[in-house]
């Protein structure tokens, strides 16, 4: 009884904030668009706290935990096994996530002779730093993969396959990728921020200016269709068609923007399960054997991006 009495507590504090939340920022938005703007790239660009809570017991299965200093932050890393001695697969986590979120697959990857990489992004888990952006995914990630040397393959989640394909565009070394619910398009993301805060859609557009100002990077530069096509290595895409946080189709652009790229489709699992379950594990492992594994998706030149 007090558990499911606390359960619900915790729920309505959650709701309460949420709607505090989307007052003040759908009033300011409106009333003080720049001071709005700054607020919600602050807010866009904060992992949740709970990233760090579940890092601290997430079980680690073994991991050997090392530092990386990068960018004057230093990140924790987790090993298993020596990526010196052999192939390694390096992975890649998602938003308000963690290194050690790859531990379901270890086991499976270490019996087909793998060792294995992860690592916190900054502001998640045990790294330092409170906020970060995709540029920093990426540009993290490639520090990771340059201290171990070239992977045989990547896995990415979520925002961490973005990451990875940014990573593998811009010269980090790899012979493959395999990226689980991958988001594609970073100005959507931020609409869809908006909507949820009841700021508007259209807010977005503040935003995506605020952020290239901090990033100098264009927004326009981070979507998938501005760098899949020259990567030129094997990837198997797998993402869920009930997907609430990274809607399907933007895993469909990725396979079909990115020469060779596979699919595969599956229902039930939406954004975050599907990165645990035993049949998305068998199969990744399969195409990392070089077995054929999904769907080729097809694109013609009238098809830049979007939906087929």
């Amino acid at each position: 009884m007090r558990t499911l009495i606390h359960k619900i507590s915790t729920t309505v504090r959650i709701n309460i904030k949420l709607l505090s939340l989307r007052l003040g920022l759908g009033l300011a938005a409106r009333l003080m668009p720049e001071r709005a703007a700054g607020m919600a790239t602050r807010l866009f660009s904060t992992p949740l706290a709970s990233s760090r809570r579940r890092a601290l017991v997430a079980p680690e299965s073994g991991a050997v935990e090392e530092r990386l200093t990068v960018d004057g932050l230093e990140l924790a890393v987790y090993r298993w096994g020596d990526p010196s001695t052999g192939p390694y697969v390096l992975f890649s986590h998602g938003w308000s996530s963690h290194g050690t979120r790859i531990a379901p697959w270890v086991m499976s990857l270490r019996e087909a002779g793998y060792a294995v990489v992860a690592f916190d992004q900054a502001g998640h888990g045990k790294s330092g730093g409170l906020r970060t952006t995709l540029p920093d995914f990426a540009c993290h990630l490639m520090a990771v993969a340059q201290r171990h040397g070239p992977a045989a393959a990547v896995i990415g989640h979520s925002l961490g396959g973005a990451a990875t394909a940014i990573a593998l565009a811009h010269g980090m070394q790899a012979q493959c990728a395999v990226l689980i619910a991958p988001a594609a398009d970073g100005m959507a993301a931020m609409e869809r921020f908006c909507h949820v805060l009841w700021m508007g859609s259209s807010f977005a557009r503040h935003m995506a200016a605020r952020f290239e100002r901090q990033t100098r990077v264009p927004t326009d530069d981070l979507q998938v269709h501005r760098y899949a096509g020259v990567i030129g290595r094997p990837a198997l895409i797998v993402h869920d068609l009930e997907d609430r946080e990274v809607p399907w189709h933007e895993g469909e652009r990725y396979a079909r923007l990115w020469p060779g790229a596979r699919m595969i489709s599956t229902r039930g699992f939406g954004h975050n399960r599907i990165a645990d379950d035993p049949g998305v594990i068998a199969a990744a492992l399969r195409f990392l054997r070089g077995e054929p594994v999904g769907q080729r998706i097809v694109s013609s030149p009238n098809l830049p991006f979007g939906l087929a």
